[in-house]
């Protein structure tokens, strides 16, 4: 959260800024009390890799994936509920932002793979299976599974990594109905979109995806779905396995970070470099087209 956004936002409530996003409670004029109900969602420019958020931002990045989202959620709407409430927010965050239900959020990383790649790939040659699902021999990077897999890792705090987890381990935390309703909700949503997207010239590799549950227990899909963010997007038409894939996500990002120009150790403790403008201006470039692509919409 920046001071000038949390000033342009009377009426609102800071509540919480993770990575990307930044949470504010509407708050009642009348009472001074915040609504327990409802929460404002903004998407920041803010961009993160490796666990790390980068000093950097993306220009237009916050926009681009609120409005990806809105136009999957509607796509999506037969599978699974989702969080939004209104798109009529405060002008300061209009474009980038949403009104949504509050919600008790699931305490797990739930991660679809189509294809093998990251990882998924590594954990697969050390091991023949990925989060404990055994899947055929031979595969290499990029290789597309026989069908999506519901691979979910935990959810660490801010600065922390992320794990592997198996989905027994999954059920040890949040119980069987959870549990079997993140895996099939997951590789669904990523089964649906790759029906999409492949129509649109894209093939969508592995997605994270978040949800909330509501007080009957049922699931709700909430935070983002299928953007450059949470999702590996590749080019069908260049696709070719055995070799790692040109991505319009911010595998970019990831890249740059390993290479010797950015002098960057990803196994240390110091913080990744700021972006150069270069990257910037390319990572922009290549989430503007993923939307493009996706939607046929022009992004202004």
């Amino acid at each position: 959260m920046t001071e000038e956004t949390a000033a342009s936002l009377p009426g609102y409530e800071h509540v919480y800024s993770g990575k990307v996003r930044d949470l504010y409670a509407p708050i009642d004029p009348a009472t001074g009390a915040s609504d327990p109900t409802r929460l404002l969602l903004v998407a920041s420019d803010r961009i993160s890799a490796y666990d790390w958020v980068l000093d950097s931002e993306i220009p237009d990045k916050g926009a681009i994936l609120t409005q990806l989202s809105l136009w999957w959620f509607e796509r999506l709407a037969d599978l699974v509920p989702n969080h939004v409430v209104s798109t009529d927010v405060p002008e300061a965050v209009a474009g980038r932002a949403v009104l949504v239900r509050r919600l008790e959020m699931v305490p797990v990383e739930a991660i679809g793979r189509a294809y093998l790649t990251g990882s998924g790939l590594a954990e697969y040659v050390e091991r023949g299976s990925v989060c404990g699902v055994a899947l055929p021999g031979g595969l290499v990077e990029a290789s597309r599974l026989p069908e999506p897999i519901f691979t979910p890792t935990t959810k660490a705090p801010l600065g922390s990594h992320d794990e592997p987890i198996t989905y027994a381990q999954v059920v040890a935390q949040v119980g069987e109905r959870t549990a079997s309703g993140l895996r099939k909700l997951t590789t669904a949503i990523l089964a649906r979109g790759n029906e999409i997207a492949a129509e649109r010239g894209i093939l969508i590799a592995d997605t994270k995806v978040e949800f909330g549950i509501e007080p009957d227990g049922s699931l709700v899909l909430a935070d983002e779905v299928l953007t450059p963010d949470s999702s590996r997007f590749w080019p069908a038409a260049d696709w070719v396995e055995g070799r790692v894939q040109r991505s319009y996500d911010k595998q970019f990002v990831r890249d740059w970070l390993t290479s010797p120009e950015s002098g960057w150790d990803r196994r240390g403790d110091q913080p990744p470099p700021a972006l150069p403008q270069h990257v910037v201006e390319a990572t922009r470039d290549t989430y503007v087209a993923a939307y493009e692509s996706l939607t046929g919409r022009r992004f202004a």
